[in-house]
Order: C-alpha cells, then structure tokens, then sequence
C-alpha cells in the first residue's frame, strides 16, 4: 500500500518545478517575501530582458505566493507592493 501525506502547496510547487526559468520565479518569490508593510519592490529589467519578460514572473511568483500584491509598471521600471487588508464596518448581508 502506497504511503500518503498531506503537504503545503507551496512546497509542492516548489520541488515540482525544476529548470532555469523554475529558479528564476524562486529568485522572484524571494523578491516579495523581502517586502514589509511598508515597503515597496522596484525592478529594473537588465540588458537583454524586457518589460513584460519581468512583469510575468513576476505575477507568477505572486500566484505561487498565494499574496496580494499589486503591480505596476512606469517606464522601464516594475514596482510592486503587498495591499493592505482594510478594515471596517461588515456588510449588512454578506455574500453567501
């Protein structure tokens, strides 16, 4: 009988993920994790990468870092910072 165990989906991401562009999107991963509440990222792309080529791994390291961060380019520049959750009065009648 085959031996199961449950284990976080980042991890599993993690090891399943093999390559360059799977240690490239680690490096990017690393990037956000540095982030405090009130810092914000910036990337500059270097000789021989483009804007979007940074812009997309940098949304894929987001979905795999299961955060909510905002991104936004301005000219040659990537910047990025994790939202705030907002407080607040609840909703009358919150979806269901």
């Amino acid at each position: 009988m085959p031996e199961f165990e449950s284990v976080p989906r980042n991890e599993a991401i993690n090891r399943t993920t093999t390559g360059k562009r799977s240690q490239v999107i680690l490096e990017y991963r690393e990037y956000i994790d540095r982030l405090t509440n009130d810092q914000a990222g910036k990337i500059t792309p270097s000789i021989g990468e483009t804007k979007a080529t940074v812009r997309r791994r940098l949304g894929t390291a987001v979905k795999q870092s299961g955060k909510n961060i905002t991104i936004k380019v301005v000219g040659d520049d990537i910047y990025f910072w994790e939202e705030r959750r907002r407080g607040g009065r609840p909703r009358k009648n919150p979806a269901a």
